[in-house]
């Protein structure tokens, strides 16, 4: 097994490792950052949680330090691109924390905010920049942003941005890089779009796959309860209760989804955040904070909100309601189980989500085990019937003496 020693970092770099207590290398940091210190283009297949921002980071944060040189202004030396601006703060976060006492400035991008700020950042010249797509393109269009140094462009969550509609800023983005450069994709999935882009942008990769996503659940212990929709929120509340709950990321499929179930926990003296787009960037920074630092246990989030959360310290995640797509099932549950720790992932399911979870189900090919303890619990069966579609209407065929009639009536 490599250790991080075998990368032969710079000495502020390993120091910095061993403070933060990385031990040995992820999977993705063992197969990736060789490649990277060499300058080699990278696809690499991997989930959040596996370790791919200091994947990508250390080897970059090293061959910058061996290359110093003066940076002009409104220019950036390595670009990173994610689909959400928590997970933007994160990375940049990291970056700072990799690189401590090799002067490098970092500055994230993103909208929500102002952009006096970021501009005057820019203009005194960056190592790293870290952009969601929507601002970086905004900064572009007002020449706020020259390319004409960057060295590494760094495409994070390429899956997520396809989905939440950023293929075509990304693109535009792209076309506006200089041709010599190093490229580094990351994707948890492979969908088709993001395999042309590694095609079209990236000049013979080195393609990097781990933690294939059975594997990543197969750590998380699972259960499914069966109940009637509005027992859902009477058992959140006994979940929330327990004492081995020590922190809680709760899905729900919508923004005022989440906004309600804030409210209706805090009337059962239950304190709780919500986290989705509708918040302003303040508000996010708030709530996430609040639960980072123990002063809330519950967080309530939608699947594009929670793309950015990188906490360690997750006990459970719980499904309010079910994922449309199966893949953000494995997206959600990942967030729990991390840094070699125990982690549960609870799904309530009413009648009318059977068929989403026969579609996760499916998916991990796994048969994830009922909770038959719980005081709601509802039979299948029962669930089944009560929602199956009415049987459509037989239309009475008209005699033709009644269709007689009714010509003659005009």
């Amino acid at each position: 097994m490599k250790s991080f020693d075998s990368f032969n970092f710079l000495p502020s770099i390993l120091k910095t490792i061993k403070s933060k207590g990385y031990r040995t290398p992820t999977p993705i940091q063992s197969q990736a950052i060789e490649h990277i210190l060499h300058g080699k283009d990278l696809l690499g297949i991997a989930q959040t949680g596996t370790g791919k921002t200091a994947a990508f980071s250390l080897p970059i944060i090293h061959n910058l330090s061996k290359t110093p040189k003066k940076i002009k202004p409104k220019c950036m030396r390595i670009l990173i691109l994610t689909p959400t601006r928590e997970l933007a703060t994160q990375i940049e976060e990291n970056i700072k924390d990799y690189s401590q006492g090799l002067n490098m400035n970092t500055k994230v991008i993103f909208g929500g905010v102002g952009p006096t700020n970021q501009i005057k950042a820019l203009k005194a010249g960056l190592h790293f920049v870290v952009a969601t797509p929507g601002r970086l393109l905004d900064l572009v269009q007002s020449k706020d942003v020259n390319f004409e140094q960057l060295e590494v462009f760094v495409l994070d969550e390429a899956d997520r941005m396809l989905d939440m509609g950023f293929i075509n800023d990304i693109k535009k983005i792209i076309q506006k890089l200089p041709k010599q450069r190093q490229t580094l994709l990351f994707s948890a999935t492979m969908p088709k779009e993001v395999e042309k882009l590694a095609q079209k942008f990236l000049s013979h990769p080195i393609k990097v796959e781990v933690t294939p996503e059975s594997t990543t659940i197969e750590k998380i212990e699972q259960s499914v309860s069966f109940l009637a929709k509005n027992n859902k929120i009477k058992l959140l509340i006994d979940i929330l209760n327990d004492s081995h709950v020590n922190s809680a990321l709760v899905f729900t499929r919508t923004k005022h989804g989440a906004d309600r179930l804030v409210r209706l926990l805090e009337k059962n003296n239950i304190k709780s955040r919500a986290i989705h787009g509708n918040k302003s960037q303040n508000n996010r920074e708030n709530a996430l904070n609040k639960f980072k630092n123990g002063e809330i246990k519950v967080l309530i989030a939608t699947d594009i909100a929670a793309r950015g959360i990188d906490i360690d310290h997750i006990t459970h995640v719980i499904n309010y309601n079910l994922p449309e797509d199966p893949a953000s099932y494995v997206h959600r549950i990942g967030r729990t189980a991390r840094a070699q720790r125990k982690g549960y992932a609870i799904s309530l399911c009413d009648g009318a989500e059977l068929k989403l979870l026969k579609s996760i189900e499916k998916h991990i090919r796994l048969k994830i085990p009922q909770n038959l303890n719980q005081p709601y619990h509802e039979d299948i069966k029962d669930l089944q019937a009560k929602h199956q579609p009415p049987a459509p209407k037989k239309k009475l065929s008209m005699s033709k003496k009644a269709r007689r009639r009714r010509s003659f009536k005009g």
